[in-house]
């Protein structure tokens, strides 16, 4: 199948007093029509600006892409005039926002603001519009959907702001929507039907998503596939089901171990030791170097290849490509000392 999205080595950076710092550095994926594909890492590993650079809406004025194609349809995003972007915007890729809050205007109804899109986009207006907006809310199973087009964004709950901003995002029928964290702000209850309505959302209109997470748990129930980041880079992707059974980089392994499981007892969470290195002047080598359980001398000098370790499973480390023995392996897990 021909992908909806193909993003080939997109790099976003931000010019600041200090240097430069290389948010998104070379990352590469693809989504197909009608699959989900997860992306997740520590806070600070450019999941967000990855996203918000598809739509071309780095912050500015420090943030810039500086490279890579965003390939929609065929159509390079970047090369687009930012009238011919801002028709893509709502209409063809849109995107929930983590915080329901941050993303609607106080100042306007429930109505106005899922209006605007289909005004911008598809020129409606009167019972035409308002139908529409209607059955957008109605689709998010938002009761009573007439009358919350009166309603202010204070006048809801959480849960239901979110069904809103879904709702925004879903008016004109896009191909693709990025749900940025959309569930963070959620209890469970209300994160698990929200998550059952986007996948319910997803077979009635076969819409593509990139559902951008740190909750594993989320992952494994909502995606097809999965890209781990981190510093900035894509460390490794593979299905779902292959991620969680046999992870191959060891900053996938430390995350996979860090998730607690109801069928093991265990005194101590498994932790990934160390912090994300600062995106000025990074070193040479492996980002995940100085953190990793099984680094050898050749992590410190060069970055890693991506490595194909399986049918459609990628991962990006020298260990992949030049395995540890099983007694390398054990004592470096021990001892923390490189081999050679």
């Amino acid at each position: 199948m021909e992908p909806l999205l193909q993003v080939e080595d997109l790099r976003t950076y931000f010019y600041t007093r200090r240097g430069v710092v290389k948010a998104v550095d070379g990352v590469s994926f693809s989504v197909a029509p009608g699959e989900t594909l997860g992306i997740v890492g520590e806070s600070g590993s450019g999941k967000t600006i990855t996203s918000l650079s598809l739509l071309r809406l780095v912050p500015q004025p420090g943030g810039k892409i500086v490279g890579g194609k965003i390939l929609f349809e065929g159509v390079n995003l970047l090369q687009l005039s930012e009238a011919e972007m801002r028709d893509y915007r709502g209409s063809k890729i849109s995107m929930i926002l983590q915080d329901p809050m941050a993303s609607l205007n106080p100042v306007y109804t429930i109505g106005e603001q899922v209006a605007e899109p289909l005004r911008q986009h598809q020129h409606l207006a009167g019972k035409t519009l308002w139908d529409k907006v209607t059955e957008a809310l109605r689709l998010l199973r938002i009761p009573s959907p007439r009358e919350r087009l009166r309603n202010y964004p204070h006048e809801m709950s959480g849960g239901m702001r979110q069904r809103v901003v879904g709702g925004i995002a879903i008016s004109c029928r896009p191909k693709l929507i990025i749900a940025d964290e959309p569930t963070t702000a959620l209890d469970a209850t209300i994160q698990a039907q929200y998550l059952a309505l986007l996948k319910d959302l997803q077979r009635q209109t076969n819409v593509a998503i990139i559902f951008v997470s740190h909750d594993f748990g989320i992952v494994a129930r909502m995606c097809d596939r999965v890209a781990v980041m981190y510093a900035g880079k894509i460390v490794e992707t593979a299905s779902v089901r292959e991620l969680f059974s046999n992870p191959q980089h060891p900053y996938t392994i430390g995350l996979v171990n860090s998730v607690p499981r109801l069928d093991r007892k265990v005194e101590r969470l498994a932790s990934i030791e160390g912090q994300p290195p600062a995106l000025l002047n990074l070193p040479p080598g492996c980002r995940f170097a100085p953190r990793c359980y099984a680094v050898f001398d050749r992590c410190w000098q060069e970055e890693p290849p991506r490595v194909r370790a399986a049918d459609g499973h990628f991962a990006s480390c020298w260990n992949v490509l030049y395995p540890p023995s099983p007694t390398e392996k054990e004592e470096a897990a021990s001892t923390g000392h490189a081999r050679a």
